[in-house]
């Protein structure tokens, strides 16, 4: 396995935020968190991607131990697509996306002709080439979100960790990112990310993990785990699933009514 959570634990300071962790993801698969708001969903990204120590448990890259490895090796290997927010300064878009080759650069060297190639493509892959002298602060939160795939993207990494990657975006777009993160693993990167749609796992996930209160409650293929019982003890209301043959993919939707609505 590529990545490799077992019994881990996580939290900030001395506050634990869950415990008993375990999963995996391996090259050319995609790993779907879902979960209600709270349960520990972005905490656990942060300890994967050791922007916060573990409190308990191990955790793998490619066999060896994350605390074996620099800043910069992390970064060639795993790249992080947080949610888009407005705390930037208005590099162009071109630049931001650039960054994600720092890894990449040596120290006070200055990025190569085959860096910015790989910038453009990078653009290019995610429709926003036309972006490219847009001062980052100037677009909106969709054209945010796609700039910061397009920055991961850059790195060339083996591993994509995403947060919630279709928070802000239109409907076009969710589709738009959802057939990137399937093309993505198709060419044998490693994908996890978050969602609050269980829709959205149908269409892109190998693996589906369910979290609540900080613990993993089930973890399998979509059609396993995206049951309508399974997901009314996460979220707490009626679920219906069901499959779309003009799609291709089950679809769900919440069936709120007298004895389950909020």
């Amino acid at each position: 396995m590529m990545l490799q959570a077992t019994d881990l634990a996580f939290g900030y300071g001395r506050v634990k935020i869950g415990q008993g962790v375990t999963l995996s993801v391996d090259r050319g698969e995609v790993l779907c968190l879902l979960g209600p708001n709270g349960c520990g969903k972005t905490t656990l990204f942060k300890t994967l991607l050791g922007l916060l120590p573990r409190q308990g448990g191990h955790l793998e890259l490619n066999g060896k131990d994350i605390s074996t490895f620099s800043r910069a090796q992390f970064a060639r290997h795993i790249a992080y697509v947080p949610q888009a927010t407005g705390a930037y300064f208005p590099f162009s878009v071109f630049d931001v996306v650039l960054m994600g080759r720092a890894s990449r650069i040596d120290t006070f060297a200055s990025p190569t002709r085959a860096d910015r190639a790989i910038t453009q493509e990078a653009l290019a892959a995610l429709g926003i080439g036309h972006l490219a002298t847009r001062p980052f602060t100037d677009i909106s939160g969709g054209e945010k979100q796609m700039t910061l795939i397009a920055r991961a993207l850059a790195q060339e990494p083996e591993l994509i960790v995403m947060d919630e990657p279709t928070a802000s975006l239109d409907f076009g777009n969710q589709a738009r990112v959802l057939s990137r993160i399937s093309s993505f693993a198709g060419s044998g990167m490693a994908v996890v990310i978050s969602t609050h749609d269980p829709s959205h796992a149908f269409a892109c996930a190998s693996r589906v993990a369910l979290m609540q209160s900080g613990a993993l409650v089930a973890i399998g293929k979509p059609a396993d785990v995206l049951t309508p019982q399974l997901l009314r003890a996460l979220y707490g209301v009626g679920v219906a699933v069901a499959y779309l043959e003009q799609a291709g993919r089950h679809v769900c939707t919440p069936t709120l009514n007298e004895r389950n609505a909020p």
